[in-house]
Order: C-alpha cells, then sequence, then structure tokens
C-alpha cells in the first residue's frame, strides 16, 4: 500500500500528460510505419490511465478485506480449519465482488472524461480514429466570425454529458441492488 500512496500522491492527469508526451517524444525520432506508432499510442493512453484509475479501488477494496476478516464467518471458518485460500475464495470475495463493480461502473465515467478531456487537447485518440473529445476540439476548430457551426460542439458534448450520466446513474443503481443492508 506504501506504492498506492505513492503513486496517489501524484495529480493523475499530470501524470498521464507527461506519459504521453514523453512517449510522443520518443516515438517521434524512430523510423516505424504510422499505424505502429497510433497503435502504441493508444495503447500508452489506455495504459497510463489505468496507471492511475486503480488507486482509490485498492484502498476502497483493501479496506473492506480489512474489515471482512475480522468478522464471525470468518472466524469460525478458520476455526473449522479453512485454509487461506479457501476463506479467501468462499468468503472475503463474494462478499467484495459488488463493491468492485459499483465502483468499476463509478470509475468508467472520470476515464471517459479524462480521455475525452486528453483527446481535445491533442494528446489522446487522434482522427481519423473518433473520440469525443477529438469530436468537440473539431468543432471548435470551425467557430468563426462568420458563421458558427454550434451542432459540431453540442452534439458530441451533449453525448459525453449523458454517457456519463448514464454511467453515475448505473453505478447508483447497482450500489442500491449490492447494498445488504437495504430493504427490499
Amino acid at each position: 500500500m506504501r506504492f498506492v500512496d505513492v503513486l496517489y500522491s501524484l495529480p493523475s492527469i499530470v501524470f498521464v500528460i507527461v506519459l504521453i508526451t514523453t512517449l510522443n517524444g520518443f516515438l517521434a525520432r524512430m523510423e516505424k510505419s504510422s499505424d505502429w506508432i497510433q497503435t502504441v499510442k493508444f495503447l500508452a493512453l489506455f495504459v497510463g490511465l489505468g496507471a492511475v484509475s486503480w488507486l482509490t479501488m485498492a484502498r476502497i477494496v483493501r479496506g473492506q478485506v480489512l474489515s471482512l476478516r475480522t468478522r464471525n464467518f470468518v472466524d469460525a471458518s478458520r476455526a473449522l480449519g479453512a485454509s487461506h485460500t479457501q476463506i479467501l475464495l468462499r468468503h472475503i470475495l463474494p462478499n467484495v465482488y459488488g463493491i468492485i463493480i459499483v465502483y468499476l461502473t463509478l470509475t468508467v465515467p472520470s476515464i471517459i472524461l479524462y480521455e475525452s478531456f486528453l483527446s481535445y487537447l491533442g494528446l489522446g485518440i487522434q482522427p481519423p480514429q473518433a473520440s469525443l473529445g477529438s469530436l468537440i476540439a473539431s468543432g471548435v476548430e470551425q467557430i468563426n466570425s462568420v458563421r458558427i457551426y454550434w451542432w459540431l460542439i453540442i452534439f458530441p458534448g451533449t453525448m459525453l454529458a449523458t454517457m456519463l450520466l448514464a454511467l453515475n446513474f448505473l453505478g447508483d443503481g447497482l450500489r442500491d441492488a449490492f447494498d445488504p443492508r437495504e430493504k427490499s
């Protein structure tokens, strides 16, 4: 958990931006095909986002496991001679699955927002591949004093907001569904 604390102290979006710009500088010096470079950039984006998104999940799951291991049903299983693996597979993991699924559905919107932000800045997914952030950035480029193409900004922005709200509502619904203290 000390490693998680060290990574948690870094500003996550700044870490991803530094990782991507460093990789872009390194790849610019290489003489490989354009498709290979785009694939590496695409993978680096998701590796960077994944490297910072699991930290809070690790803290939450660790806290839940530490709470569960002192419960009576784990003590009873230990008294009956169950091994650590059996206790983990039969008692701890089934009680943690709900928390993992709920937190995952609440983490996905923040990752989508990070990716859209990075694509808007030009550090994420680049055309001809599509991202909501790159679509919004291309819409902003079309704004001029003669004619404003408002739909190039409004529709991707509305889609991004709708998707983030829908995933947050899904996470809230799953949290309510998996809550053992909820009265049916």
